[in-house]
């Protein structure tokens, strides 16, 4: 089995994407010690109980439709971004992580336009959100998120995530 950095580029969707105020880059082995251990001392993470390693093995398993980010800034990882694509008529947001001291400066607007934008076929976006993780679905909500579902204990006993959609409205369709 060949491992998700063996994977030929064109299996993990496109390498980089340059946006106005950080760059997104296919994750590399070099990116997963620092973002592992990062997101593990981080909620929804840590509160859920991800270890380094487990984030470390999540991030590269082999898996030709989740497409793993490094957000750079300006070249140095502040982050990540994980989409699973195609799922349901769009992409499956499972990741976006931006370390606490870069929040709040657009970067999060910033990705959320660049995934609408990066492929005109798809109608929806999906995620999740841990529902104890307040400022991330009032992230989603000012985004045009929907709450759609309940997951009860998905990941951890006592623990809900909120399946969240955005659908798409393009002119001219």
């Amino acid at each position: 089995m060949t491992g998700y950095f063996e994977m030929p580029a064109s299996e993990r969707f496109f390498s980089t994407y340059v946006l106005s105020s950080c760059t997104l880059r296919s994750l590399q082995r070099d990116d997963l010690g620092a973002i592992s251990n990062r997101l593990a001392g981080m909620d929804p993470w840590k509160r859920l109980g991800y270890s380094p390693a487990g984030l470390a093995g999540y991030l590269q398993r082999p898996d030709p439709s989740l497409h793993r980010y490094a957000i750079l800034k300006p070249d140095l990882p502040i982050g990540v971004v994980c989409l699973r694509f195609p799922w349901l008529m769009g992409p499956f947001l499972e990741v976006l992580a931006i370390y606490p001291e870069f929040q709040r400066l657009g970067l999060g607007r910033e990705i959320m336009q660049w995934l609408e934008s990066v492929e005109s076929g798809f109608r929806n976006i999906w995620t999740t959100v841990s529902s104890f993780n307040i400022p991330a679905l009032k992230f989603y909500r000012r985004y045009g998120f929907l709450e759609t579902g309940t997951l009860i204990d998905l990941i951890k006993t006592g623990y809900d995530e909120i399946l969240l959609r955005k659908i798409i409205i393009r002119s001219g369709a």
